[in-house]
C-alpha cells in the first residue's frame, strides 16, 4: 500500500525515503539561523551547504535581485545578451588569477564541471587530435551528481561507485603528498597521455569526499606536472571558491594558474542557482574560429539568468565592501582552538581546519541518524556525513552563533562516542 503522508509527493536528496526521518520545516532564515516551523532557531553550521557566505538575507543582495526582478528577470542567452552577465563576466576575469578571462554560465555545479570536462575533450579535437577522451582525476574527490561529473568523482568510496557500470572510464590517483605519489602521478600521466583530455583537481580540499585537505604543495605538484604532460589543468572550487580557505580562490595559495576554473555554491550568496566554467585565453583561442562546429556544443536554458547575475554582482560588492577574507581567517583560528579539545577523545581519528572549514573524523562512522538529532536538539543545523561531521558557517557569522556551533558540535561528539562505547 502505498504512503499517505505529508510531503509524501517530495523526493529528496541522498535520502533513503520509506526510512527516513521527516524533514524539518524552515520558514524562514536571517543571519546564521534558520527559522523552523515549530519557532525554533537553528544555527547553521554549514551555510546552506557552504553557498551563504554573507549570511542569510543579506540586503544588498536582496534589493539588487529585486530590482532585476522588477527589469527583466530572464531572456535567454542565445543570441542575446544583458549587462548583468556582461558585469559578472568582467568582474570575474578581474579578481581570477592569470588570464583566466573567458566565462560561460551556467545553472549549477555540476553541469559547470560537465561544461569544462566537454571544453577539454572538444579543445583537442578542434586542434585535429582525436582519442584524447579520459580525464585523470584524484581518489577521494567529489565534483557533481551528472554523468560527467560522477566519473571523476572517486570510484570506490565515493558515494556515486553504484553507478560505475554506466559511467565513461577515467584514470585515477592517489593526491601527490609524498615523492612516490608523486612519481606514480608523473608515470600515469606519461602511461595514458594519449588518452587523457585534462586532470581535474579540487585545490586544498576534497569537499563531499570527506573534508580531505592537501597542502599548496600538492596542489602546485599536480598544475606543474599536468603542464610537464602538455594536459590541461582543471580546478573545481566550487566549494572553495569566494574566500572558504582564506583566499579569495584556493588556487592563489599554490601561486597556480588553472587552465579551466569552476565556480559555484557562493557564487550567489546562496541567493540564486548559478555557476560559471572559465577558461584561460589559449583554451578559448581553440573554440575561436570561422567553422561552426569549433564551437563550445553547449547552452543551457537558464545559463546566465539576469536574476541570478545580478544577485552574483552584489555578492562581488560585499567582497570588495567588507572584510570577508579577514573573516574567514578570523573562524580558522577560532576553529582550531574550539575543535582542537576533541583531538584528544577516544574514537575521534582526526581533527583537521583549513580556513574555515573545521572537520572531526571519527575512527569509525557513527550513528548519523543520532548524531544529527542530537545536534538539532542542541539548536544547530550541521550535516554529518559518513565518518566526518564539520564546520563551514557562513563568513559573517557572530562570535555568539560560533561559539555555540562550537559548543554543540564537541558535547555531540562526545556524547556519540559515549553511547557508541557503552552500546
Amino acid at each position: 500500500m502505498r504512503a499517505t503522508r505529508p510531503g509524501r509527493h517530495l523526493w529528496r536528496p541522498y535520502t533513503q525515503m520509506k526510512s527516513a526521518a521527516a524533514p524539518l520545516e524552515a520558514v524562514a532564515t536571517w543571519g546564521s539561523r534558520i527559522v523552523l516551523a515549530d519557532g525554533r532557531e537553528l544555527v547553521d553550521g554549514i551555510a546552506s551547504w557552504w553557498t551563504a557566505v554573507h549570511g542569510y538575507n543579506h540586503p544588498h543582495i536582496a534589493r539588487a535581485v529585486a530590482d532585476q526582478l522588477a527589469r527583466m528577470p530572464h531572456v535567454m542567452f542565445g543570441g542575446l545578451t544583458h549587462a548583468p552577465a556582461e558585469r559578472l563576466a568582467a568582474r570575474l576575469a578581474a579578481l581570477l588569477p592569470g588570464d583566466l578571462d573567458h566565462v560561460f554560465l551556467v545553472d549549477s555545479g555540476s553541469v559547470a564541471v560537465e561544461v569544462a570536462l566537454k571544453m577539454a575533450a572538444q579543445l583537442w579535437l578542434n586542434r585535429g587530435v582525436t582519442g584524447r577522451t579520459r580525464v585523470l582525476a584524484f581518489r577521494g574527490g567529489y565534483h557533481g551528481d551528472t554523468m560527467g561529473a560522477m566519473s571523476v568523482c572517486d570510484p570506490d568510496e565515493g558515494m556515486h561507485r553504484r553507478f560505475g557500470a554506466y559511467l565513461p572510464r577515467q584514470v585515477f590517483c592517489d593526491l601527490p603528498h609524498t615523492a612516490e605519489q608523486a612519481a606514480a602521478l608523473d608515470a600515469a600521466l606519461a602511461r595514458h597521455r594519449d588518452a587523457l583530455a585534462a586532470v581535474i583537481v579540487e585545490p586544498l580540499v576534497q569537499g563531499a569526499g570527506g573534508m580531505v585537505m592537501h597542502d599548496p604543495e600538492v596542489l602546485a605538484t599536480i598544475a606543474r606536472l599536468a603542464r610537464r604532460h602538455g594536459l590541461p589543468l582543471i580546478c573545481d572550487e566550487i566549494f572553495t571558491g569566494f574566500g572558504r580557505t582564506g583566499t579569495l580562490f584556493a588556487c592563489e595559495q599554490a601561486g597556480i594558474v588553472p587552465d579551466i576554473l569552476c565556480l559555484s555554491k557562493a557564487l550567489t550568496g546562496g541567493t540564486m542557482a548559478l555557476a560559471a566554467t572559465v577558461a584561460t585565453a589559449e583554451i578559448f583561442d581553440a573554440f575561436w574560429s570561422d567553422d561552426p562546429a569549433a564551437a563550445l556544443m553547449h547552452g543551457p536554458t537558464f545559463m546566465a539568468n539576469p536574476l541570478a547575475c545580478a544577485a552574483a554582482n552584489a555578492s562581488l560588492d560585499l567582497f570588495e565592501r567588507e572584510p570577508r577574507l579577514d573573516q574567514a581567517r578570523a573562524i580558522a583560528g577560532r576553529l582550531r582552538d574550539g575543535l582542537a579539545p576533541l583531538a584528544r577523545l577516544p574514537g575521534v581519528r582526526d581533527v583537521r581546519v583549513l580556513g574555515a572549514i573545521g572537520a572531526v573524523q571519527f575512527a569509525r562512522a557513527p550513528d548519523l541518524a543520532a548524531l544529527k538529532a542530537d545536534l538539532v536538539a542542541r539548536g544547530v543545523w550541521v550535516r554529518p556525513f559518513g565518518d566526518i561531521v564539520y564546520l563551514t558557517p557562513a563568513l559573517t557569522i557572530g562570535a555568539d552563533d560560533l561559539d555555540h556551533l562550537l559548543s554543540a558540535l564537541g558535547r555531540s561528539v562526545a556524547e556519540t562516542l559515549r553511547s557508541a562505547q557503552l552500546s
